[in-house]
């Protein structure tokens, strides 16, 4: 199967899932080797150093405004947010705002990809949910999208495809901007979904993975069925 196959059907089989280690409906072993085979992989993270997402005055604003419509990725310019896309997506019994249009998530409920546990969803305590860069961004900006036109790295910041994911939020605070040599998400059974997530973002972006990072996925594949 090419690689863009793989991609594909990775990223499909890539839902919020809960059960046995690996979760259901997980990426095989199969298809993260051949995704693994896939990427370049560099000696470590290097820091060319500017990376400031701050978009206040003065403030480089490197990759946009956070949770931007205005980008030509999937759902872009239509007129409802990246965050609230992704709640939209993943959480179930969804309310909309009354009045927004069917965009603006008030409140519904998580099974969170990283802990397996089942969140509630209030607009009021919107930090308990938040929006994951699966790759994160301070990283990709460290592997290469420092070189990135800012359209592309807007586009990157608001994937709702490939690299966002709604999740518990300490588990997303404590995660940071580490890679997966450095954080694993802590529910094992989600670990072979994480690194579907992980490795076709990094393909559909063409960035690179370490060699720490490639010796962390290789030890989740070999436990993916």
């Amino acid at each position: 199967m090419p690689a863009a196959a793989v991609v594909v059907a990775v990223v499909a089989g890539c839902g919020v899932f809960t059960g046995p280690q690996p979760a259901p409906g997980s990426p095989t072993r199969a298809q993260l080797e051949q995704l693994l085979g896939t990427i370049a992989v560099v000696p470590k993270r290097p820091h060319p150093g500017g990376y400031d997402r701050d978009c206040g005055s003065g403030h480089g604003c490197v990759f946009g405004p956070a949770w931007s419509d205005d980008h030509d990725g999937p759902g872009g310019h239509d007129g409802c947010d990246s965050r609230n896309q992704v709640l939209a997506g993943q959480l179930r019994e969804v309310r909309f705002r009354p009045g927004s249009g069917d965009c603006v998530v008030a409140s519904g409920t998580l099974r969170d990809p990283y802990t397996g546990h089942s969140i509630g969803f209030v607009r009021a305590k919107a930090r308990v949910v938040q929006i994951d860069h699966v790759y994160p961004l301070a990283a990709a900006w460290d592997m290469g999208a420092s070189t990135w036109p800012l359209s592309q790295r807007v586009r990157f910041a608001n994937d709702t495809v490939f690299n966002l994911l709604a999740v518990d939020g300490p588990a997303n605070m404590n995660k940071g901007d580490r890679t997966p040599a450095d954080w694993l998400p802590p529910a094992r059974a989600y670990h072979c979904f994480y690194a579907g997530k992980y490795l076709t973002t990094a393909a559909h972006y063409r960035l690179p993975i370490t060699v720490a990072d490639r010796a962390a996925l290789l030890r989740i594949a070999k436990g993916c069925r």
